[in-house]
């Protein structure tokens, strides 16, 4: 029960890692015309979900999981180089980086052990995202299914919590999304556990393409 209520303060939209900042070419999608109501950004997030950054979180934070469960040094910094090279845009790079970093320096201060500690060291530049959550569930032993699935359902509800800011959708459609997107969370989190590192790939080239555009759009409130 601890390791869930833990997680559940880990994921949650008041932890301070800044994730209200980002919308991870949400911005732009809205901008150009790809996502206007509620059908699209149904569209455009299942795309993200399962041909684009979550599934390729997950599978990261799989492998830090397991690097810092076996106290793997090595392991862990080859994950975390891979998963700060793989960040295809400025924007996109400095969500990842910025949320692992916080994220990481939040918990060690708050949920601190010497497993963590030790691990975080090791880790004294750039953190992606997925490796810090990662790395911190499996210093303190916790299961890996429900924080694959508790990560990537917290990236949508986050997402989704940017369109409602600048898309012309409600908090009902809002609800309706992330309700149609659950269950397609625990169906992915489900296949990750046996995926090597080599079966990463996306498929979300117009989101990253959108995502360098934003760099220069005229009127942003995200920082991606």
């Amino acid at each position: 029960m601890i390791d869930t209520v833990r997680l559940m303060a880990w994921l949650s939209p008041g932890y301070p890692v800044g994730a209200y900042a980002y919308s991870h070419g949400l911005e732009w999608a809205v901008e150009c015309g790809d996502v206007g109501g509620e059908a699209s950004l149904l569209a455009w997030l299942g795309d993200v979900l399962e041909r684009g950054a979550v599934r390729t979180d997950l599978i990261l934070l799989a492998h830090a999981h397991a690097a810092a469960e076996a106290g793997d040094i090595p392991a862990l910094a080859e994950v975390n180089d891979l998963a700060v090279a793989l960040a295809p845009t400025r924007e996109l790079h400095l969500e990842t980086t910025q949320q692992g970093r916080s994220f990481l320096d939040a918990t060690r201060a708050a949920w601190g052990s010497a497993d963590l500690d030790r691990l975080s060291e090791a880790l004294p530049g750039e953190v992606a995202y997925p490796v810090a959550v990662g790395l911190s569930a499996g210093a303190h032993r916790m299961a890996l299914a429900p924080v694959l699935a508790g990560f990537g359902l917290a990236f949508l509800q986050n997402l989704v919590s940017a369109a409602l800011r600048c898309a012309p959708i409600g908090q009902s459609a809002g609800t309706r999304v992330i309700a149609s997107l659950t269950p397609r969370v625990a169906a992915l989190a489900a296949t990750i556990p046996p995926l090597s590192l080599e079966e990463i790939g996306t498929a979300t080239l117009r989101l990253d393409l959108g995502s360098a555009r934003h760099e220069t759009q005229y009127s942003r409130i995200f920082r991606s």
